[in-house]
């Protein structure tokens, strides 16, 4: 860097060092290839001059550019094998932040996609980067983005869940319900799954959680943070997607969609879409014949 002019805050500094180690780990798994892709970043930084790097408005965002690309060629090797936890070398266990949204279940999971799809995924619905910056990231158009997104979402369920009959779908969510408009915990943490994970999508309209919640615990009490009983804020059951789900709403507006994927009796998905532009639909003065469209996660 040039000068003084470049110095940032040391706090802040460590904080955008922590969101690029999240990142690769969530892109790469918790290990030494993490950390080299952020070694490797850091590196593209210090080739640049030093009026390229002053030109650069947000070296945040263009940091976390430069290690989605090193990432997505990781994961796009032939033959890449994510380290092992067990191993001696496997580098750095995750933060604290990290350790409570992401397990290893899901990292399983995660590698299971497509190069591309688990990079849209950790992109758009982990970290709620900017579709543009994505689609930037990817190399595909923002509408292709959707589309991995959506395919990534569709294969995390199927592997995490046995079909579930629609009666028993609608069962357990009507409890979830019940237990959101009492504010009841105790109620609500024996229909998660130990494993559950929710995600928020708040698309940046909404002061949203940007980072899914993982455990049944913090998943009970981001829900019931989200809809503790106020006055004109009222929970609805409705069809979408086909299943039931909470419709969320506030003064009349449809405020969130939350839908839930199940299996083994147990909720293990939760689909928050608080986004605006998604609800449209829903706060239509003539909704289509069939009710609502369906909501789009991501």
């Amino acid at each position: 860097m040039g000068g003084a002019d470049d110095t940032a805050p040391l706090a802040e500094l460590l904080d955008e060092r922590q969101h690029l180690i999240d990142v690769a780990r969530w892109m790469l798994g918790a290990g030494a290839a993490a950390e080299e892709a952020v070694t490797d970043t850091y590196r593209r930084w210090y080739r640049l001059t030093d009026d390229e790097r002053t030109g650069i408005e947000d070296p945040r965002i263009w940091l976390t550019k430069s290690m989605g690309s090193i990432c997505l060629a990781r994961l796009s090797t032939p033959g890449r094998r994510l380290p092992d936890p067990d191993d001696g070398d496997a580098g750095l266990e995750p933060g604290p932040a990290l350790s409570e949204t992401i397990s290893g279940v899901l990292l399983d999971a995660l590698d299971a996609l497509s190069p591309a799809e688990r990079a849209v995924f950790v992109l758009n619905d982990v970290f709620a980067m900017p579709p543009p910056t994505v689609a930037d990231i990817v190399g595909r158009t923002p509408r292709e983005c959707a589309q991995l997104a959506d395919r990534a979402r569709s294969s995390l369920r199927a592997d995490r869940a046995h079909p579930t009959p629609p009666h028993q779908h609608d069962r357990i969510v009507r409890a979830v319900r019940q237990a959101c408009a009492l504010d009841d915990a105790a109620r609500l943490v024996p229909l998660l799954s130990r494993d559950a994970i929710a995600f928020f999508d708040g698309g940046g309209k909404i002061r949203a959680l940007t980072r899914p919640v993982h455990g049944d615990q913090h998943v009970a009490r981001a829900l019931l943070t989200l809809l503790v009983p106020r006055s004109r804020t009222t929970l609805h059951l409705t069809a979408a997607n086909g299943r039931t789900a909470i419709v969320v709403r506030h003064h009349e507006q449809v405020a969130a969609v939350i839908s839930f994927d199940i299996a083994d009796q147990r909720v293990t998905h939760v689909w928050a879409v608080l986004n605006p532009d998604k609800l449209r639909s829903w706060n239509r003065p003539h909704p289509p014949a069939d009710g609502h469209g369906p909501v789009r996660h991501g």
